[in-house]
């Protein structure tokens, strides 16, 4: 699909880094200012849902989804961790891995929901300051998966 945002593969600095890619996936730390610690997990192929992967495809993305979860619950101590797959504006199976804190922007609603607060920008700045050291505890945890 030449269309789609994920296939492309084009990721600009400004929105997001990548951590990890493989083969099948890729993980990818997203900029977003009132949700710092925000990861995807994406398969690098064009496929809408999870019943279209093999069951070996299956258990290796959710092994590494699993993986992701872990390290941000480590580095970024969030009171809860968000997974969500939806695909609705991009079908093409990515999932959202996403700590959530009792002050941040939507809690308790999604992190797509309407604001209904504002962090401090000192607790922003501190979890930016963890997110930072996110990418090398992924890299480090995927590297002992096998």
């Amino acid at each position: 699909m030449t269309n789609c945002v994920l296939c492309k593969d084009e990721l600009k600095p400004e929105e997001s880094e990548l951590i990890w890619r493989g083969d099948d996936c890729r993980v990818i730390l997203v900029n977003d200012p009132d949700l710092p610690g925000f990861c995807r997990v994406i398969w690098n192929r064009h496929v809408a849902e999870m019943t279209d992967l093999t069951y070996g495809e299956r258990e290796h993305l959710m092994a590494l989804l699993f993986v992701v979860e872990e390290a941000v619950r480590h580095i970024m101590r969030p009171h809860k961790v968000n997974i969500a797959a939806l695909g609705n504006m991009v079908p093409h199976i990515h999932w959202h891995v996403i700590p959530r804190y009792k002050d941040d922007a939507f809690f308790p609603g999604s992190a797509w929901s309407v604001r209904t607060q504002e962090a401090t920008k000192s607790s922003l700045e501190a979890r930016g300051a963890l997110a930072k050291r996110l990418p090398a505890a992924i890299r480090s945890a995927i590297s002992q998966m096998h």
